[in-house]
């Protein structure tokens, strides 16, 4: 329970920051500096030596210490605010203060006594003698490793391939997948395998686990390696028993399984145990982490595993219920293979409802109901899958399970933005920054390590090739919403009920309402709602779900609303002065100048239909803003403020900045501008972003005198002129850029891009371009991936040398001439002729 220290460990860091100059703390600086550094020293013990799983008492202990402090700083923050806005001194009634220290006190000396209590049962277990293991049980003898096994003959004929091969040197091959997606499984299969068998000589498995004792794996090998002979060594010391290991298997054409690793640690002491004998000798590893995967062996391919589709899925889950002996009756099939399908795909899962759907009576409505709620039926049948699942949020380090648990609040199937998943992630207070990185890149780094370790899944991508939506498997998403009730970290609102059982939870922190739900009677929900944190809606939803509660938010850092339509700008929000994240939609010309009372703001989104916004001056002495993105929409207002906006990354379309204006955002890195003139933005050292555009009607704008900095990686530029000598500047000036997308553009002249290369570009898009001549090969874009050109009327052909780019994947037109159409073809065609099956013509 670390993880709840970090959001108090952040406000405070932020408050005693000698460069903040909001606040005036008076007689309470030290006070706050002994709370920062008992909540630090608490998390970092945590996080050192986390909690045996029995101590809930005590992980309930802290949260609520925590978020006793926490709610104690804030609600005087905010009350001050409210109360005397302007006023910077901010004092806090001791007693208070000293109450929560009191309780963090306790906490950590229960701490430290439950894990000195935990070091000595370790102590006395090493003392006694082994039991029989069951981690050397070999799959031919052990008759409770029998299991159906469907949709993974693909996998078996690339594995026994890679594993029989003529490669001489020993080969370490990861089996990678989430947990229940059939890893054990296929490599049991190639362990039982006659192929497999005949090939090697010698064969042992073992598996590891989290919490791995080496004795026991290395008394597992031998016994499958050299059989009873190895109870002599019973007594020896574990380097005795490495020695023997290799000493065994050294001159042996062998093959070893490990199943279930989870540490590099774990591979680094075991490796040099097994000898490399040139002779084709093979190591077969599973693991849910792929970072383990890759550290195991970075020269080696990483075998993933795939989700089963609807087919293998119906094979799969019918072979369990009916075996060989029976069909499956007609009347079945149907709900059956919908049956199939709600389990995700994963294997695990379907045995579970297979399980029982064999044991149960064959009647229509039994297997309708399953179908309606698999997730439950899997969630009831057994602690057996719930633990597996289990397995991997256990192993996450502290910081990474908040960013796991806030999956939890999105509805099934639902996927989202890095971009937005990441600001919340910020806004929430979850993440510590060490100074090298941005909030933002620690973001992105836990994000892709959740990637990694199989928990959060990649569900589409952009034309670079970078993840563009994550999902979350749906069992996955059960886990989150688990574990997120009992630890108190999410209330999540999606059937129609009449109000909020007050029992249910002790506080709503953070509230997830989902489009279906209603709040009958908000009075029953105000006292649970006060002390939240974070009320995010998803989906359609009328603005009564949000006029009900406002009244009770007064503490909310995120409030994610956008699907909720707003006639005119929703005043009350400008009461939650501790906002740190709000979006939401609305069409309204002018926001109030009194928006820069939520002084804490740092992404603020407004979805609107409008042309333009006009922003009052105010909103530019906001300096908290890191993200500023208005759908639809172009800024107006801006050049009054001198403030210099240091942690301001995006905004999405600003008309006309001046010079001076540009010159107070040093670090934005995505920016958007409509403008009738071109800016010199050579200075803005972290832009990667940046979409230019003229406005509609006007003559188009010559960009020449636009000036970029090299760390830009799309570039969109429309209704502008571009003239040669400006392709020229970006391919020789941008060596980074990986994205061109040209709109409404009108060229001077030829573009001659042989006389240039693009070395990173990877994907360009011509819409509605003047353009009549285009000279190109593959050394212009000799990374180029995906080619797209939309009504480009004037445009006689694509040139030839664009199907020799070995990277090429689509090529995608769209009203195009049929001159246009017929290069294209031809292109597709020659490729075709030289054995290149890839590219693909779409249109």
């Amino acid at each position: 329970m670390a993880y709840n220290l970090q959001p108090l460990i952040t406000i405070l860091q932020q408050l005693l920051n000698p460069e903040q100059k909001r606040w005036i703390l008076d007689h309470n600086k030290p006070q706050l500096q002994s709370l920062l550094e008992k909540s630090a020293s608490l998390k970092q013990i945590l996080e050192n030596s986390p909690l045996p799983k029995a101590e809930t008492s005590l992980e309930s202990q802290i949260r609520d210490a925590a978020h006793e402090a926490e709610d104690i700083i804030e609600s005087h923050m905010v009350d001050r605010m409210l109360s005397k806005p302007g006023d910077a001194s901010l004092a806090f009634l001791t007693p208070d203060l000293q109450q929560v220290m009191q309780k963090l006190d306790s906490v950590m000396e229960q701490v430290v006594a439950s894990q000195e209590l935990v070091s000595g049962v370790e102590e006395v277990l090493q003392l006694l003698p082994d039991g029989t293991s069951s981690s050397g049980a070999s799959p031919l003898q052990d008759p409770s490793w029998k299991s159906i096994v469907v949709g993974v003959d693909e996998d078996l004929m690339l594995l026994k391939d890679r594993l029989t091969g003529t490669q001489s040197k020993l080969e370490i091959v990861p089996i990678v997948g989430m947990g229940g997606i059939g890893k054990t499984t296929l490599a049991r299969q190639l362990y039982r395998d006659p192929l497999i068998v005949e090939h090697f000589s010698s064969l042992a498995w073992v598996t590891i686990s989290q919490d791995y004792d080496m004795r026991a794996i290395l008394l597992g090998l031998l016994r499958c390696i050299i059989g009873k002979e190895i109870d002599q060594h019973i007594e020896n010391k574990n380097s005795s028993l490495k020695d023997i290991l290799y000493q065994s298997l050294f001159g042996r054409k062998y093959f070893i399984v490990l199943d279930d690793i989870w540490s590099n640690i774990f591979w680094d002491e075991i490796r040099k145990y097994f000898p490399d004998n040139n002779n084709g000798s093979r190591i077969v590893i599973t693991t849910r982490e792929s970072v383990v995967a890759k550290h195991v062996s970075s020269q080696s391919k990483q075998h993933e595993m795939q989700l089963l589709n609807g087919s293998k899925s119906w094979n799969l889950l019918r072979q369990e219920v009916f075996e060989e002996e029976e069909d499956c009756p007609a009347a079945l099939e149907r709900i059956g293979r919908n049956i199939a399908s709600n389990c995700g795909g994963l294997p695990l899962a379907i045995h579970v409802v297979g399980g029982l759907l064999s044991k149960a009576n064959r009647a229509r409505d039994l297997w309708e109901n399953v179908a309606n709620d698999v997730s439950a039926v899997v969630a009831q049948s057994g602690e057996q899958f719930s633990n597996i699942l289990s397995l991997s949020y256990n192993h996450l380090p502290s910081h990474l399970r908040p960013c796991f648990l806030y999956m939890g609040a999105f509805p099934e199937d639902y996927e989202i933005k890095p971009s937005r998943l990441i600001r919340l992630w910020v806004a929430e207070g979850f993440l510590r920054s060490n100074g090298d990185k941005s909030m933002e890149e620690e973001a992105e780094d836990c994000l892709n390590a959740l990637v990694a370790r199989n928990l959060v899944s990649v569900r589409a991508f952009k034309s670079t090739g970078r993840p563009k939506r994550y999902g979350i498997h749906d069992l996955m998403r059960d886990l989150c919403l688990k574990k997120g009730e009992e630890q108190g970290f999410v209330h999540v609102k999606k059937k129609r009920v009449g109000m909020v059982n007050k029992d249910s939870v002790y506080s709503l922190r953070r509230v997830s309402v989902h489009p279906s739900y209603r709040i009958g009677d908000v009075y029953a929900s105000a006292e649970l709602m006060s002390f939240a944190r974070s009320f995010v809606c998803t989906g359609l939803a009328s603005r009564e779900i949000l006029s009900s509660v406002f009244f009770c938010l007064r503490l909310l850092r995120v409030l994610d609303i956008l699907e909720i339509k707003f006639p005119q700008f929703p005043t009350e929000i400008l009461h939650i002065l501790n906002l740190h994240y709000l979006a939401f939609s609305c069409n309204v010309e002018v926001l109030p100048s009194y928006i820069s009372r939520l002084c804490n703001l740092q992404t603020l989104v407004i979805c609107t239909s409008l042309a333009y916004i006009d922003l009052p001056a105010e909103i530019w002495q906001m300096t908290e803003l890191r993200h500023v993105k208005f759908g639809g929409a172009y800024i107006s207002g801006v050049g009054y403020s001198d403030w210099i906006l240091e942690k301001l990354q995006t905004i999405s379309s600003i008309g006309f900045p001046s010079v001076k204006f540009l010159g107070r955002i040093p670090n934005i890195k995505y920016l958007g501008i409509t403008s009738s003139r071109c800016s010199d933005l050579f200075h803005l050292h972290k832009l990667e972003t940046l979409k230019f555009s003229c406005f509609r009607g006007d003559p188009r704008v010559s960009i020449s005198g636009l000036r970029l900095p090299p760390s830009v990686r799309n570039l969109s530029l429309t209704r502008c002129e571009i003239a040669v000598e400006f392709m020229e500047y970006l391919s020789e000036e941008l060596p980074n850029l990986e994205v061109l997308k040209l709109r409404d553009c009108k060229f001077k002249g030829l573009w001659d891009a042989e006389q240039q290369e693009f070395s990173k570009l990877q994907f360009l898009l011509l819409e509605q371009v003047q353009l009549v001549h285009w000279q190109a090969d593959e050394s212009s874009f000799p990374r180029l991936r995906h080619l797209v050109i939309r009504r480009c009327s004037a445009l006689e052909e694509i040139p030839s040398g664009i199907g020799d780019i070995l990277t090429l994947q689509t090529i995608e037109l769209d009203e195009c001439s049929p001159s246009v159409v017929a290069s294209a073809t031809l292109i597709i065609e020659e490729q075709r002729a030289n054995g290149n099956d890839d590219l693909q013509l779409r249109m």
